[in-house]
């Protein structure tokens, strides 16, 4: 099965529910919109980049899974160019788009571009990266990002030996070094990811098990922007010149992401790891299948599988609901405070996938297949 026709495979099988809801205005829909036909309606979809393999794939199951409704779908990536961005959303609603779906390389850089949306009464989805600092954000779908950050945490101590995959206390006892890598400040997931990650780690910091030797423990120091593969690996570096050497060695890493894992990986690589001493206990997000290949051959330790496909759908059903003049059905209304208001969200579950979860969760599923895992690339 192609990988086109795995990404949108889901989307008919999710049946989430609507609930009626009167009113106009933007978060309604249009009358206009609600009594058209899926043919006469335009959706925008505004996605960040194509240099991240997930991005790429959510960007295509969104499109496809709309247009297989009969929806005209607008799909248009950034570059991870903020100013590229605003005049892309600009130009879908200036050319009449009926609802807009927008996954943001800043949370805080299109506000002008919603108030002219909300001004316009078109509906806007925040997709996956809460937009931030506006009223004019009408729903959030994601993933619970704070357990993300959990899973991920814990999975490092699971690598390391401190736990078990079942939560049971472990035989290692440490202490080992760690390093703490965090994502891109101007995306809001990159705090919940963190914070939820360094929550899971604190006692065992507190208690000596844990030794992050650099001492650096901020967000801000920790911070990688773009989640750029390069800049994590430039630090990795600079981390291992700095506060490795002595012959100390690094024993952990925890990464939010598989593209700064693979940063990390390549830094550790060249500076010996996983030739003549062992590689580091390294998390991960995404699934992306170079990693997952690297799970698969022992080098990366885990990650955090988000399952695109139903974040797609998620957007969809959303989509719909506005589209009829309904509002979608939230499963959390108190966690994600823009700063303007609480959005209304629907979070969806994750999983966390070691060496052997990737053929029940990632094959079997249907995401990836056992010759991509085999190859490290997508057919």
């Amino acid at each position: 099965m192609s990988r086109k026709l795995r990404l949108t495979a889901l989307a008919g099988a999710l049946a989430m529910g609507l609930v009626a809801c009167g009113g106009s205005g933007a978060g309604s829909g249009s009358s206009a919109a609600a009594s058209a036909a899926p043919a006469d309606l335009t959706i925008g979809v505004s996605m960040p980049t194509q240099t991240s393999e997930r991005w790429i794939a959510d960007g295509k199951a969104v499109k496809d899974q709309l247009e297989s409704k009969g929806y005209k779908v607008d799909l248009q990536y950034a570059g991870d160019d903020i100013p590229t961005q605003g005049q892309q959303v600009d130009q879908m609603i200036t050319e009449g788009a009926d609802l807009l779906i927008v996954a943001a390389i800043d949370g805080t850089a299109l506000s002008s571009q919603l108030q002219a949306a909300a001004d316009a009464k078109i509906p806007v989805i925040s997709y996956d990266r809460l937009i931030r600092d506006t009223p004019n954000v009408d729903f959030y779908v994601s993933f619970d990002n704070y357990k993300v950050g959990v899973a991920q945490g814990t999975a490092l101590l699971v690598g390391l030996g401190v736990l078990n995959k079942d939560g049971s206390k472990g035989t290692a006892t440490g202490p080992f070094n760690v390093e703490l890598f965090a994502g891109s400040l101007d995306d809001n997931n990159a705090a919940f990811f963190f914070n939820g990650a360094v929550d899971t780690l604190k006692p065992y910091i507190q208690d000596g098990t844990i030794v992050v030797k650099s001492g650096q423990t901020s967000i801000e120091q920790a911070a990688t922007l773009r989640w750029a593969q390069e800049t994590a690996q430039k630090r990795m570096e600079d981390l291992l010149t700095s506060s490795y050497n002595d012959g100390s060695k690094v024993a952990g890493v925890l990464s939010p992401y598989d593209g700064i894992s693979r940063g990390i990986i390549t830094a550790l690589q060249n500076a010996g790891y996983g030739q003549g001493s062992p590689m580091p206990t390294i998390t991960g997000q995404d699934a992306e299948i170079a990693s997952v290949k690297l799970i698969d051959d022992g080098v990366q330790s885990s990650t955090i599988f988000k399952d695109t496909r139903t974040l797609a759908a998620q957007a969809v059903t959303a989509a719909e609901a506005f589209l009829q003049g309904k509002k979608p059905e939230a499963n959390d209304t108190k966690t994600y405070d823009n700063g303007q208001k609480v959005v209304p969200s629907y979070l969806l579950p994750i999983q966390t996938v070691y060496k052997d979860d990737i053929q029940k969760v990632l094959i079997d599923s249907g995401y990836w297949t056992a010759d991509e895992v085999a190859k490290g690339q997508a057919g």
